[in-house]
């Protein structure tokens, strides 16, 4: 045998070594890359029901503001009404809903007084 058959035997096993090699690193990298795009769509997912979770939460704050808002104009309305004999109930829960009204409009003015330092 000479050098080059040596030579040529020896690097027969190698490339088929290397080979292996690259076909396996070649399917890591599809894995990976497929792992990243189902994240990335995991988390577009989640920043759409995130801020859909916001909307409703909104909505949910006005609801309660016209809520409260439709609640004192009736009770204001039942009180200028001459035969309506009015207790103190009414009275207080007038004040009672002004009073929700306002601890929530200032918590809602804290929190996002906060969020623009945030």
């Amino acid at each position: 045998m000479d050098v080059t058959a040596i030579i040529i035997a020896a690097s027969i096993p190698s490339a088929l070594t290397g080979f292996c090699f690259w076909l396996i690193e070649q399917r890591l990298q599809k894995r990976a890359k497929k792992q990243e795009d189902e994240e990335k769509q995991r988390r577009e997912n989640e920043e759409k029901r995130e801020k859909l979770r916001e909307q409703q939460e909104l909505f949910l704050v006005q609801g309660i503001g016209a809520a409260i808002a439709l609640g004192e104009a009736t009770a204001k309305a039942v009180q200028r009404i001459p035969d309506a004999h009015c207790n103190g109930d009414m009275h207080a829960a007038l004040e009672y809903a002004a009073k929700v009204k306002h601890e929530q409009k200032d918590f809602l003015t804290e929190q996002g007084i906060g969020a623009l330092f945030d």
